[in-house]
């Protein structure tokens, strides 16, 4: 096996590798890395688990708005400094935070099945039992999200969307504490998975407010030479959930988009037809490119010699047809390629340069 592994010694004189799963600090990340190891343990009960936590840029700097800080790693650098390194073997991440092009020498090792990935409304606790639609006007929202401002500002005009930065627990607490929001918008599988579901409000479909590339769905990242970790995780893989994502990621990679520019996608699978919605928008909503594209993806399909030599935007599954794996890329570089034939390129620079110009 490559690279310095840790290992402990048994009483009975057994040797058992540890494997070290790399995590940011905050408590959502904790309760995801968690259940990324006991699904890890259910499938390898002799498996020695280590969970090593660190904070990120995007952790540290929270008086500034995440698409002005201009870093495109912002909740992944350490962990990936970390796993270069060798200091631990895997990193768990929302995979949302990860960007479409990984560094050289990393993969995707296992995408699992997606929570909900749609947006929620969490009110204040005056407002309970109230919508977006039916809060009274001029009333402030808390969002980080530029995708999700520019989406909610051109469905309710009638709202003001304000930035709110910190972890789900610091944001919960700034809007229960305070006056300063009438209501606040978060993921909702972040709230499930804290077990905060009796907060959302409103669950906020596509019609409304479509998701960010990967929302909802857990990302491990390990070192693409290690072919024993490699193996190891994949068995997590949810085939959906990895073709949904990896023509999510096509889609964002071909406009390049990032943190800074408002892109959002809405994905699904039926009777093996992979279908894709994407929209990119300017800041303040006005202006929006939005289509859909279909494509077949047939999981029985035989799975060629090679499937898994290449990553597909940064995945890589051994256990998925190839030719689904591509079909899935495939679609998403396309309805990018067709918005930016319709002009997202002005809309996006537009919006990038607005932002920087705050």
């Amino acid at each position: 096996m490559e690279g310095p592994f840790k290992y402990i010694r048994e009483g009975n004189g057994t040797v058992t590798r540890i494997i070290r799963m790399g995590t940011r600090k905050s408590q959502l990340a904790r309760i995801q890395t968690d259940s990324v190891a006991e699904k890890l343990k259910e499938l390898y009960p002799d498996l020695q688990l280590e969970i090593v936590a660190m904070s990120t840029i995007g952790d540290k700097i929270l008086d500034t708005a995440l698409s002005k800080i201009g870093e495109k790693s912002l909740f992944t650098k350490e962990l990936e400094n970390a796993l270069e390194r060798n200091e631990v073997d895997l990193v768990v991440h929302s995979l949302k935070d990860l960007p479409t092009s990984l560094p050289p020498g990393f993969t995707i090792g296992a995408v699992l099945q997606r929570e909900n990935p749609h947006d929620a409304v969490v009110l204040h606790p005056k407002n309970a039992g109230l919508s977006l639609d039916s809060l009274p006007e001029k009333s402030v929202i808390g969002t980080s999200s530029l995708r999700r401002a520019a989406q909610l500002k051109k469905r309710f005009p009638q709202l003001v969307f304000e930035n709110i930065r910190g972890n789900l627990n610091t944001r919960l607490k700034k809007l229960d504490e305070k006056e300063d929001f009438a209501a606040i918008i978060l993921a909702a599988a972040g709230l499930k998975r804290m077990g905060w579901e009796s907060r959302i409000g409103q669950v906020l479909g596509p019609e409304d407010c479509m998701y960010a590339v990967g929302q909802g769905a857990l990302a491990i990242e390990v070192r693409a030479r290690d072919r024993d970790i490699l193996e190891m995780v994949s068995v997590l893989h949810d085939p959906d959930t990895v073709l949904r994502c990896i023509a999510e990621r096509a889609f964002l990679k071909q406009l390049e988009g990032g943190c800074s520019v408002p892109v959002a996608v809405h994905t699904e699978v039926k009777n093996s037809v992979l279908y894709l919605t994407g929209a990119v928008y300017s800041l303040d909503g006005t202006d929006c490119l939005k289509d859909t594209m279909q494509t077949n993806i047939d999981l029985h399909d035989l799975v060629h010699d090679g499937a898994g030599e290449r990553a597909h935007v940064g995945v890589t599954a051994h256990s998925l047809p190839l030719l689904a794996l591509d079909a899935a890329e495939k679609l998403g570089t396309d309805l990018a390629n067709l918005l930016l034939s319709k002009g997202a390129q002005d809309i996006l620079t537009t919006a990038r340069q607005l932002n920087d110009a705050r």
